[in-house]
């Protein structure tokens, strides 16, 4: 058990930016116990209206604008300490992956692709 976290594609835009359900996905990206990424996802989430108190298996749409918000949170190193009982530690080598995710995302959305985050722990 643990928190395994998720970026995948949709070839259309979801219906609303967060809870909506997804079909046909693409894996984008995936990380294994990287709370403090989570925790940033999370108040991303609760930013766009989500409610779910836990957190888990829920969808979160990725914009471009987000993109760059996360980008800026890894260089900056202010991606926030963030704690759970299946979550692990972030210990601060996951930034050059958490950086080919961006870019990878970026392209998926260039490529009119949605991008979106969704965790199970």
């Amino acid at each position: 058990m643990g928190l395994d976290m998720y970026a995948c594609t949709l070839r259309e835009a979801p219906a609303s930016p967060v809870d909506f359900k997804a079909e046909e996905v693409s894996e984008l990206h995936y990380w294994r116990k990287h709370p403090n990424l989570h925790g940033w996802m999370e108040r991303l989430y609760r930013e766009k209206g989500g409610t779910d108190p836990d957190f888990n298996c829920v969808n979160l749409q990725l914009t471009a604008e987000d993109l760059d918000r996360l980008e800026a949170a890894i260089r900056n190193r202010t991606l926030p300490p963030t704690s759970g009982f299946f979550f692990g530690a972030s210990d601060g080598s996951e930034s050059d992956d958490d950086l080919a995710f961006v870019a990878k995302a970026r392209e998926a959305l260039a490529a009119g692709l949605s991008v979106f985050y969704s965790s199970w722990w």
